[in-house]
This record gives structure tokens, C-alpha cells and sequence, in this order.
């Protein structure tokens, strides 16, 4: 398999209120071929359009509910970041913003890390040691965080010499530091917001501190244009500004081919790579692995989810492959299946570790007997709990069609299978943040999501992954008991002390993978499909683009591309 994917990717009542919940459908997609900011024949080598699937957002990278190619693009052209990935994918200081970071102390185990002097946001306030802490009290608690495992493990942060100096305090060793304060945020902008944490970067970036600043952001128009950050402290950026402009693909390879855009970065079906290799020569495209696996979580919750013999039939009930293709179109994407519970395919180390047979193949049988087992019958062809049907609630975020045509096929195959179903598509916030996040006592429980269809993390630190996807929060310091703190409820003291190990250090990663993989197969709770796959469309014009590097993608390159007149 890892073979095979290197050579594609390097050539190529309540429920029924909760169910209304969608987003209102995305305004009609740009296919004309008519450039909208240049009025003039000759071309503005000072400009490069981008052709996108879609502008919408919210657009912060630290949430689940806000992860696109979009906001993956806008954090690497306008966020500060303490590291970034090199070339093989481990992390380097990036010393635009950084003088130096280290371990200072090993008991207890300290990281200092000192920034450039003249670092600043665009409003000219500095780049500072209260948005480090800023960072560190949002990810630490907020549900549906990206990044949440390695910052609940810092106790304390200081600051000396005006903040330009950040001493961080961990409770444990933690050797995947490196891995923090990437895409830092602007604290004295974002702290006292209405609505707090969950309306940072909702609508816009309300400063830079990269080498681009978003100057318009139009969803209406499906449009956001970047201009170069004039009071960016390095070398500036070679181009005046990016356009980023939604289109379908007939407006994308129109577009390409009139020289209206001068790149493209899109998901692609097989028609749709088709379309676009049929430019050629006159463009180049190369396959963009993204930091994202689209997953079926199969939760816990619920009297009949919480008893594995259910979730193993419901995983019976499954066709994987039929899953995929409704997702990647039988695009670059279907040849990155992803075979492994925590690495994704492009992952360094990533091998596979499905066990031989599982999920090949429809095993009716094998569902029946499972369920029979756990005291359902089959009632008028479906399956109950004497009088009860067993009915499961699907969820996948609105506006991600990828996932509402995998959720969609999910269901039709459960009810196949006997199973009956109702699908929820509750805007992505609403879904991470209420209806995935871990119950309030205080408060009324909200309806019960039983399987979910939607991304589940696959960059930054690997030996952090374990516990981002399946770990526990610390014990509640009333009950003592440990809090969920994953999409998919997954939280099981028997496998909490390998996360813990692998990420404290104590447990090299591939020791812990090699316990963990078989056991979380075992207990059918996610079943991994594929890793996401972006396709870079460039005209001969540009230079100075490439895929990036892993996980960063393109636009950690943005401020070199140039554009060549004619």
C-alpha cells in the first residue's frame, strides 16, 4: 500500500430540530472565465490567483470544526509560528520570529523560548509572551480542539524582558514540544471578544504577523485576497498579493487555461484530474497530502454503542471501499487508504496495520450473530431491543460534501443491513463543540451522536497523535474520574498509560503503536477510510511553487513564488 500511494501521489422533535441545523447552501460557484481584478490585457506580474473549492470558514487552525485547505493556506501566509516542518517533516525553528527555544530544565522540565525583538503583529503590537498563554488556555480546555493533549501538559508560563522571553513549565516531560505554539494567535485582540474562544477567526484575521495580511474576505463572492504585509519585519514577499477564488472545475480549468488564475489547489475526482492533466504542458500538478484522515467514529455512547459487540457489527455492516469512493471520487485521494489507527499514509513510519480480512468485505453473518448475541432480534426486518428498534444517530459536519456523501452511503448501508438510522449535519462548531464535546452534568443532555463521518487529525507531533485522537483529559478534580476528550468518546484506562507513555517520551512510538493498533482495531472504534489529498495545479508562469513541506502545504512557500510576465 505505501508503495502504491507513493507513486500516485507523486504522479498524479430533537432530532428532527437538530437535523434542520445546516448551513444555508454556499452562494452558485464561479465558473466564469472573466477575471475579476485586473481590467487591463497585460498581465500584473505582481498578482497570482488561486483557484480553491471553497472560501468558507471559520478559519482557525487550532479547531476541528474549522480544518480546510483554506485555513491551512491563510495560517502558513498570516500566523507566526514557533517551529515549522523541514523537508522531511520535522520540526525547525522558524527564526523569522524566533532567536532561539530549548529544554532548560529537565526537573521540572522547562522550555525557554525567546523571540526576535522586532517581531510584531500589523497593528504593531508585539508578538509576546501573552499570546503564548493566550494559546495554552484555549487549547487546554476548549472541546473541539485541535492540539489539545501536549498543552494540558504545561503547568505554568512566564514571561521576562517584556514578554519577549517565555519560560514554560511542564508537569511531565514532553518531548514533543516542538510541536506548540504554531500558528500563534493575536491575544490582545482576541481575549475579550464576544463569544470568546469560539468566535476567534469566525469571520476574518483581524491582524498579521506573517509576510501576507488578508486585506478582503468575501465569502458571499467567494473570494479572499492576500496582500504582502507591509510591516512585516523580514525580507518581504516577492508578490504584491494572492487571490484566492472559489470555482467549480469548469471555472478552475478555464480559468487555468486562459490564464485568469495562475494556480489551483483542489480536492479532484477522477474526472476531475482528468480535466486538469489535459492542460498539459502548459501546467504541472503534484498530489498535496493534507494533515487529515476522513474517519467513521464509531462512539461508545449510548447502552447499545457502549457494548462492543454492537460497534463490531455495525463495523460488519460496513463497506469500506464503497465509503471511500463516495468521499474521493476515485480522485488522487482513493489511492491514500488509510490502513492504520494513528499514522496517516504520508506519515514517516506510517505502516499499515489493519488486520488481514477486516472490513473487506460485507459480513452480514457475522452482524447477525453478533447482535443476536447482544440481545437484539430482528423485528419487521429490522433490528430492536425487544419492542425498541435500534436506531443510530449519524452525524457529519454541513458543508463538507466529501463527508454528507459518506454519511449519506453509511446510512444507506446500515439500513441494508437492518439497521435503522437518522443523519444530522449540524454546522462544524456546533458538532465539535455541543454535540461531540464531553457532557456537562449541569446541564441537560444534548441528543446522543453515535457514529460521526469527518476528519480526524494526522499532523503535528506523532508520538502526540495517540492521544489527541483517542486520550482521556486528566481525572476531574471533584470525581476523580477521567473526562473524555476526543470526537469520538474514547476513553479506556486500559490503553491510557501507553498514550501517556508515548507521549511523555517514556515509550518510544513505534513500541507504543505496536500495542495500541491491534487493541484499538479490536475495539471498533474509528475506522480510518483515507488521507486527504489536494491537487496543485501551477501555470508555467510561476515559480517558486511546490507542495511544501509535510502537512505545512503550498502556502508555507508563498512569499517566494513569483510570476513571469506574458
Amino acid at each position: 500500500m505505501g508503495g502504491r500511494w507513493r507513486a500516485v501521489l507523486a504522479g498524479a422533535a430533537a432530532l428532527g430540530a437538530l437535523a434542520g441545523c445546516t448551513n444555508a447552501p454556499p452562494p452558485p460557484l464561479v465558473t466564469t472565465e472573466v477575471a475579476r481584478t485586473r481590467t487591463s490585457a497585460e498581465p500584473d506580474v505582481g498578482e497570482a490567483v488561486v483557484g480553491v473549492d471553497s472560501v468558507l470558514g471559520g478559519y482557525n487552525p487550532h479547531k476541528l470544526a474549522d480544518q480546510s485547505t483554506v485555513t491551512t493556506a491563510l495560517a502558513q501566509a498570516v500566523l507566526p509560528s514557533v517551529f515549522r516542518p523541514g523537508a522531511d517533516g520535522t520540526p525547525r525553528l522558524d527564526r523569522t520570529l524566533m532567536v532561539s527555544a530549548e529544554v532548560t530544565s529537565a526537573e521540572p522540565y522547562t522550555v525557554d523560548y525567546r523571540l526576535r525583538p522586532e517581531a510584531a503583529w500589523s497593528d504593531s503590537a508585539p508578538i509576546a509572551a501573552e499570546d503564548f498563554v493566550y494559546l495554552w488556555e484555549q487549547l487546554r480546555e476548549a472541546p473541539g480542539a485541535l492540539d489539545g493533549a501536549g498543552y494540558r501538559l504545561i503547568s505554568n508560563i512566564s514571561a521576562r524582558e517584556a514578554g519577549r522571553v517565555v519560560e514554560v513549565t511542564f508537569a511531565e516531560p514532553y518531548p514533543g514540544w516542538r510541536s506548540l505554539f504554531s500558528g500563534l494567535l493575536p491575544a490582545h485582540l482576541l481575549k475579550d471578544i464576544p463569544g470568546g474562544w469560539a468566535n476567534a477567526l469566525r469571520e476574518n484575521y483581524p491582524v498579521s504577523g506573517g509576510p501576507f495580511a488578508v486585506r478582503t474576505l468575501d465569502r458571499d463572492r467567494g473570494e479572499i485576497v492576500l496582500e504582502r504585509n507591509d510591516r512585516y519585519w523580514e525580507a518581504p514577499a516577492a508578490l504584491d498579493r494572492i487571490v484566492l477564488r472559489r470555482a467549480d472545475l469548469t471555472g478552475t480549468t478555464g480559468a487555468l487555461r486562459t490564464g485568469h488564475s495562475q494556480l489551483a489547489l483542489t480536492a479532484l475526482s477522477a474526472q476531475g484530474l482528468a480535466a486538469v492533466t489535459a492542460l498539459e504542458p502548459d501546467v504541472t500538478t503534484t498530489q498535496v497530502p493534507r494533515p487529515a484522515v476522513a474517519t467513521v467514529l464509531l462512539r461508545p455512547v449510548g447502552t447499545a454503542m457502549a457494548d462492543q459487540r454492537v460497534r463490531t457489527a455495525i463495523g460488519a455492516l460496513l463497506d469500506r471501499r464503497a465509503l471511500i469512493a463516495a468521499g474521493t471520487g476515485g480522485g488522487p485521494a482513493s489511492a491514500a487508504v488509510a490502513d492504520a489507527q494513528v499514522l496517516a499514509p504520508s506519515a514517516p513510519g506510517y505502516r499499515a496495520t489493519l488486520p488481514a480480512g477486516r472490513f473487506a468485505a460485507v459480513d452480514q453473518a457475522g452482524a447477525d450473530a453478533l447482535l443476536t448475541e447482544a440481545g437484539f432480534t430482528r423485528v419487521n426486518g429490522s433490528w430492536a431491543f425487544g419492542q425498541t428498534p435500534l436506531n443510530l444517530v449519524i452525524a457529519a459536519p454541513a458543508g463538507r460534501e466529501p463527508y454528507l456523501a459518506m454519511a449519506r452511503e453509511l446510512q444507506r448501508q446500515l439500513s441494508v443491513g437492518g439497521v435503522q438510522s437518522q443523519l444530522l449535519t449540524p454546522p462544524g462548531d456546533r458538532l465539535y463543540a455541543e454535540l461531540l464535546a464531553a457532557p456537562d452534568p449541569d446541564e441537560e443532555p444534548t441528543t446522543e451522536v453515535h457514529l460521526v463521518v469527518a476528519p480526524q487529525p494526522a499532523g503535528g507531533d506523532p508520538a502526540t497523535l495517540p492521544a489527541v485522537r483517542f486520550g482521556c483529559a486528566p481525572a476531574d478534580a471533584d470525581s476523580g474520574t477521567p473526562a473524555v476528550a476526543n470526537p469520538g468518546a474514547y476513553c479506556d484506562q486500559a490503553t491510557q498509560p501507553t498514550l501517556d507513555a508515548a507521549l511523555t517520551g517514556s515509550t518510544p512510538l513505534a513500541d507504543a503503536l505496536a500495542a495500541l493498533e491491534p487493541e484499538l482495531w479490536s475495539r471498533t472504534v474509528a475506522i480510518p477510510l483515507y488521507q486527504e489529498v489536494d491537487t496543485l495545479v501551477v501555470r508555467r508562469e510561476m515559480t517558486g511553487v511546490s507542495a511544501g513541506t509535510p502537512f505545512a502545504g503550498p502556502f508555507a512557500g508563498a512569499p517566494g513564488w513569483r510570476r513571469a510576465g506574458g
